[in-house]
């Protein structure tokens, strides 16, 4: 089934004239909808813009959307995803899946100016592979510590500068302005009446996240030291270690004040919490800098993808950070935890204003990420069409509106 609708969703596609090949959006999941959704909103409406969206998920509720200027077409990973990127013929096409050319998906044959928007505010050279961002075009940055990586990277490799817009992250915006009219009571938990502060627990993925490295010791003593957890694995973890993340909903999920969610866009743990504990995940940033709450560190070893990532010479704003937004402890040091978190509460006050100041100077465009950057790819999308049309006239074999 999923070839015979790669093949529909492919001829679909081609068969579109140029007005809805202008811009072009690519979705590797579901998951990807919520990074493009508000983008292609002002597109559609704020700026009229005609907007076509390929997905591969046939789950993708982007494939729901109704506008007069937008098409959600389905092509799933196999054979017509491949030819899809092969020989795709757009101006713009804007995604967020890294490696570009690295794996089996390649840029295409034709003119094409590849837009890719970082998903997180984290660095993009340890937890990333060195070269997962070369063979873009633009890049959307969070922040100026991006761009700086990404500067220096093609320095030492002698790599074509690339187009590199002062973006923000959109994610941001949206948890700060819920958490301006978050009024909702706190959670209770199975017994009934509040416990103690409420701690979400939501580390990154991989072989040393912390549900995989101490996972079961620390939650069982948050539990007995009387605060309430919400456990949120990341989604990766659901699919790379189902058995760990089985075991731990499995033993816990009877204990008064615990509560799991897997919900990748919710955000009401994230607002109900006092606290949160993770390792190198770079949501880390998005709950101190948005909600301005703190973050306590478990110290479990680097994830890290690039084992030349202190080529760069530069600390990655994951650790860089970690003792300004928080404090950090070891796995073999969690007796302490209950210490360390009231001593973080204890400060709130003064953490919130120093995570205001720190928001100002990590991340672009607070509160008008989405409208920048619509803009932006609506005029490198104009760029690219007037390109083309100046190709076709030399060469009447080009493609032209």
């Amino acid at each position: 089934m999923s070839v015979l609708q790669g093949w529909r969703g492919w001829r679909e596609f081609r068969n579109l004239p140029w007005e809805w090949r202008n811009l072009v959006f690519y979705s590797e999941s579901g998951q990807d909808w919520h990074q493009f959704r508000d983008l292609i909103e002002v597109l559609n409406v704020q700026l009229g813009r005609k907007v076509c969206y390929v997905t591969s998920d046939p789950n993708d509720r982007g494939l729901l959307r109704q506008h007069e200027n937008y098409r959600a077409v389905c092509i799933p990973a196999g054979i017509f995803l491949i030819t899809f990127f092969q020989v795709n013929q757009s101006d713009a096409l804007v995604l967020t899946m890294m490696d570009l050319g690295n794996l089996h998906l390649k840029r295409s044959l034709h003119p094409v100016h590849y837009i890719y928007l970082f998903h997180g505010m984290g660095s993009t050279h340890m937890v990333d592979h060195a070269d997962s961002f070369d063979h873009y075009d633009a890049l959307f940055c969070a922040g100026p510590h991006q761009q700086a990586e990404i500067r220096k990277r093609e320095a030492l490799k002698n790599l074509p500068a690339k187009h590199l817009f002062d973006y923000g992250h959109p994610r941001l915006d949206r948890v700060m302005s819920a958490a301006k009219a978050y009024r909702l009571p706190r959670i209770a938990h199975a017994g009934g009446g509040k416990t103690g502060p409420i701690v979400l627990v939501a580390p990154t993925w991989g072989a040393t996240s912390i549900f995989n490295a101490c996972g079961h010791e620390l939650i069982d003593t948050l539990l007995r030291d009387g605060f309430e957890v919400i456990m949120r694995p990341h989604y990766q973890s659901l699919g790379q270690t189902p058995d760990v993340i089985k075991s731990l909903r499995d033993h816990f999920h009877s204990r008064p004040g615990f509560h799991y969610i897997d919900r990748m866009e919710e955000t009401e743990s994230m607002l109900s919490s006092d606290l949160l504990i993770s390792d190198w995940s770079a949501m880390a940033l998005e709950y101190a800098l948005g909600l301005e709450k703190p973050v306590l560190f478990v110290d479990v070893p680097r994830r890290i993808r690039n084992p030349d990532w202190q080529e760069l010479e530069i600390e990655p704003i994951e650790s860089a950070i970690r003792e300004r937004i928080g404090a950090i402890i070891s796995p073999d040091d969690l007796a302490q935890v209950r210490g360390k978190i009231y001593d973080l509460l204890a400060h709130s006050e003064e953490f919130a204003q120093h995570a205001r100041e720190l928001r100002n100077q990590t991340v672009f465009r607070v509160g008008d990420s989405v409208s920048a950057g619509a803009a932006e790819i609506a005029r490198l999308a104009d760029i690219q069409k007037a390109n083309r049309q100046q190709a076709s006239r030399s060469d009447p074999g080009m493609g032209h509106d």
